[in-house]
């Protein structure tokens, strides 16, 4: 266990990693981290307490002190919907040399779970913050928490580089439905994301069941990356479907590459996404999963639920008729 660091040493590079930010008690946590380390975490979330950690608690003033206005702020960013393979396209990613892979740290959902009023103070640095990486060359890419989408417009600087990442809600509803876990936390999520709905004037009656309030997530996190692309224009944007990328990973990996401005060429590519790692759980990776995978689950939830899937879609088409947000949503999922 080593000391707090100095403002040079978190300005410095990405070592300290600022995992959690507490405003009422105006303090950070700062974890030690190497390159290793952010390989193999599939979360910076408070899961990455579960194994022995070097923590230190600094107060936000130290932060202020290090994140100056002369550090670089050209960190790439995920934004998602939820189990559409994020997680797996960070992975690949981050096995481009020059490529920094941060998968979800908490001090952002902190960020999206305060008030606006609070939230500046320390929004401010955060894209010198994640930015930091362990080379001159090297680019910071960070995935973060989906309901992080809220407030992806505010983190991403000027000109800066962005990925959204979305099903379509078929295959959404059907993928939720597929997984225990999944329906667990869809239902610990619907409060919160029923009130988002109402902030953007929605109101989706997910009453009838998990298909329903399936849809009423998709609904729910895809307007949040729809109107998060509203205020990012001109911006460097690119979407992607997780089920149409998976039929041609090669490319679609070139492609994401290529909205990042990634150094790679084709030929690594082709072996990352023909790599090891496709044929693993991202989130887990001792586990094994794959596209197949993905195609029979979906099939089967479709099948065993599909009459409460169609019924859910049409719930969505009725709301996207008041809401032009959600039209956009469901129009950009049928075009892929």
């Amino acid at each position: 266990m080593s000391s707090a660091p100095t403002a040079d040493e978190i300005a410095r590079d990405a070592t300290w990693l600022a995992q959690a930010v507490d405003p009422s008690a105006g303090v950070a946590r700062l974890i030690a981290m190497d390159r290793e380390s952010y390989r193999a975490a599939s979360f910076l979330d408070d899961r990455i307490m579960q194994s022995p950690v070097d923590a230190q608690l600094v107060s936000w003033t130290l932060i202020e002190e290090a994140i100056t206005d002369d550090l670089r702020s050209d960190a790439r960013w995920i934004f998602h919907i939820g189990h559409v393979g994020s997680t797996l396209i960070s992975r690949l990613l981050g096995e481009i040399d020059g490529v920094l892979a941060i998968r979800e740290p908490r001090l952002l959902r902190d960020l999206a779970l305060m008030p606006a009023e609070i939230r500046q103070r320390y929004l401010t640095l955060v894209p010198r913050l994640m930015s930091r990486t362990f080379g001159e060359r090297e680019i910071a890419c960070v995935k973060a928490t989906s309901f992080v989408s809220e407030i992806g417009a505010e983190l991403v600087p000027p000109r800066g580089r962005v990925l959204f990442m979305h099903a379509t809600p078929r295959n959404y509803v059907a993928s939720i439905l597929a997984g225990e876990n999944s329906v667990r936390e869809l239902h610990a999520l619907a409060s919160s994301r029923a009130a988002r709905l109402r902030q953007r004037g929605m109101e989706l009656d997910a009453t009838s069941g998990d298909a329903a309030l399936a849809a009423a997530a998709w609904g729910c996190e895809m307007t949040a990356l729809e109107a998060a692309s509203e205020k990012l224009k001109e911006h460097h944007v690119g979407w992607m479907d997780f089920d149409r990328a998976l039929e041609d990973l090669p490319t679609a990996l070139g492609e994401a590459v290529e909205i990042f401005g990634f150094e790679a060429a084709p030929e690594r590519v082709r072996e990352i996404a023909g790599g090891p790692l496709t044929s693993r759980y991202s989130k887990a990776v001792e586990y094994e999963y794959s596209a197949g995978l993905r195609r029979e689950l979906i099939a089967d939830a479709t099948a065993t639920h599909g009459r409460a899937i169609d019924d859910a879609l049409a719930m969505l088409a009725r709301a996207a008729e008041k809401s032009p947000l959600l039209a956009r949503a469901l129009t950009r999922s049928e075009e892929g």
